[in-house]
């Protein structure tokens, strides 16, 4: 997808430092206006991202670019994901004698005569609507592993423009984590919590603090001062994401865009049949997703139900748990070890968010069947716990 060229939040100024964050607007419910037909995007935001970093040490040190179309998060596909990584990565690139073929003023009127580079981009932050946003920042971590720069996804729950809006302080806490120094990796700042980006996962449609991180700790909350989650020790267990890059190491072999995977997920429930799984399948998809029950646990008594998970297993079967907190344990109970010896494996402690953008990942890179099944309990970007006590 093209971009809009680059706009920074704050008139331009001779003397004006470099900007030392970029941020990619990609849509949602932050940037939205109300109209006859409902919300849709239209909001000034340069001029409010100007209004609210006015007199902070961040006043003209950051720069803006809008995905063109922008994405309503409910209609984001792989292809979206592979735009905002391609809009961080050439914002990474950019240099003092690079820069846009356009700048624009914070009244957002480009001016094709007037190149102006981002500068010197330290750390990102990407506005994205709520609903894939955990979807999103999980595609994110796996692409960017290399990447030296934090990335901090956030949005709001409702427009910035609205009276009580939590526009303002989620943007203000993305952007304080972002240049923290202490944020690595893809996080998520949502409702003054700091999240592994591949960790967490919608759990309100309303509540300000939309987001949680089930089988993690959070990395920082927001307050006066904040609260940082202590750094594992050398050789310690890490669950909250990627080591830290080393400083200019976005050179590593960069993986393969992401493309639409054909990945079903299935909810089990109390009664299903096993000609009604088979016709689910059928064609047989890409890979499938099958969210069960507790540990990972299926209708095995159920005729024919295990065989049908057989057929697909041709396919890579990923199966995940319906609870918001477990670890997928197949072997736990004859009712999972079932599926497992048919060829099926669990994704141990991630999110189905994680887990889903890991097999569109893992399908981009040209795995299928057991060889991407084989490579789904094993972490990219600390997206799951690799050993824990049983």
């Amino acid at each position: 997808m093209p971009t809009m060229p680059d706009a920074p939040a704050t008139p331009a100024a001779p003397a004006a430092p470099a900007p030392s964050v970029h941020i990619t607007y990609a849509g949602g419910t932050i940037g939205m206006v109300g109209s006859p037909d409902g919300l849709v995007p239209g909001a000034d935001l340069g001029h409010w991202l100007a209004a609210l970093l006015k007199g902070t040490d961040l006043e003209g040190r950051v720069s803006l670019t809008a995905l063109d179309p922008l994405i309503d998060s409910a209609n984001a596909t792989p292809e979206s994901w592979q735009a905002i990584i391609d809009d961080l990565r050439a914002h990474h690139a950019a240099g003092p004698a690079g820069g846009a073929e356009g700048a624009a003023s914070a009244e957002g009127a480009a001016s094709p005569g007037s190149a102006r580079s981002p500068g010197n981009v330290i750390s990102h932050v990407v506005l994205h609507g709520t609903d894939t946003m955990a979807y999103t920042s999980a595609a994110l971590s796996y692409a960017l592993t290399g990447f030296d720069h934090p990335v901090v996804v956030t949005g709001s729950q409702l427009p910035l423009g609205a009276v009580g809006s939590d526009a303002a302080p989620n943007v203000a806490g993305a952007l304080h984590a972002a240049t923290s120094g202490r944020a690595t990796g893809v996080s998520l700042f949502f409702g003054n919590r700091l999240l592994a980006g591949n960790r967490a996962t919608k759990t309100s449609s309303w509540g300000f603090e939309a987001f949680a991180s089930p089988c993690a700790e959070p990395l920082a909350t927001a307050g006066a001062p904040w609260r940082w989650a202590p750094a594992p020790a050398p050789g310690a267990e890490r669950v909250q994401g990627p080591a830290t890059p080393r400083h200019g190491t976005d050179h590593r072999r960069r993986p393969r865009p992401y493309g639409r995977h054909d990945v079903v997920v299935l909810d089990l429930a109390p009664g299903i049949t096993a000609a009604r799984l088979r016709a689910l399948l059928t064609p047989l998809p890409d890979a499938v997703i099958l969210r069960a029950f507790g540990t990972g646990n299926v209708p095995s008594a159920q005729p024919g139900l295990t065989d049908a998970v057989a057929e697909a297993v041709e396919a890579a079967v990923v199966v995940a748990s319906q609870c918001l907190q477990a670890e997928v344990l197949l072997d736990r109970y004859e009712t999972g070890d079932a599926i497992a010896s048919a060829g099926a494996v669990g994704c141990r402690d991630m999110t189905l968010e994680a887990a889903y953008a890991k097999v569109q990942f893992l399908l981009a890179q040209g795995l299928r069947g057991g060889e991407l099944a084989a490579r789904m309990g094993r972490s990219i970007a600390g997206e799951l716990t690799e050993s824990r006590d049983r």
